[in-house]
């Protein structure tokens, strides 16, 4: 099973390549003409989004998506696939900060810290797999499916930094979940649109 999700982890890495092959490999002009058309398509999802949330953050969504340039050059479903693709992207780094930290933390009166940044890599750790079986489903149409999984990583990233309140420790990961949890709301609205009955796009 673990190899199942390492080798669908590199097709969706090796389909975001693809989405950047087939942007350096677009004629310049139809760039050009069609920068207008994808910011509006960006500006058009993240302000629905915003609309639907009072949580979801417009400006963040807006930066996310247009800070890949394959994101430039698709529709409603790229988009859904690039969200959760950096996504991943962060859900991974993350994981490898809190690794880090685990292996600086002492005992004593670090006791509590340390525990809770043991929970947060379980989290994050069930986090990135889940990412990528919501790829994988999204990919496949289950939309819904897709959806769930998302979701249920945006609850660990609130359990993770809500384990730290619980026992008075300042969480050094409070930036990190408030990014992953965003660009999970990010792909979780987009999934929505998409499987939703009336769409507008």
């Amino acid at each position: 099973m673990r190899h199942w999700h390492v080798s669908l982890l590199s097709f969706c890495c090796f389909f975001m390549f693809l989405f950047l092959f087939l942007f350096l490999l677009t004629p310049y002009d139809e760039i050009s003409a069609s920068r207008t058309s994808s910011f509006d398509l960006i500006n058009k999802t993240c302000t629905t989004c915003s609309h639907k949330s009072i949580v979801f953050n417009y400006t963040f969504c807006l930066a996310s998506l247009l800070e890949i340039p394959a994101s430039h050059m698709t529709n409603l479903q790229g988009l859904a696939i690039v969200a959760t693709e950096l996504a991943l992207r962060d859900a991974t780094r993350t994981l490898s900060v809190i690794k880090g930290l685990l292996r600086n933390e002492t005992s004593g009166r670090r006791q509590m810290k340390t525990a809770c940044l043991r929970d947060c890599d379980l989290l994050y750790s069930d986090g990135v797999v889940t990412l990528v079986d919501s790829v994988g489903a999204f990919l496949e149409g289950r939309y819904g499916d897709a959806g769930a999984w998302v979701t249920a990583v945006m609850e660990g990233t609130t359990t993770c930094e809500e384990g730290f309140r619980d026992v008075d420790e300042a969480s050094p990961l409070t930036e990190r979940n408030y990014s992953l949890f965003q660009l999970c709301d990010v792909a979780l609205c987009i999934m929505n649109l998409l499987g939703s009955d009336v769409l507008s796009f």
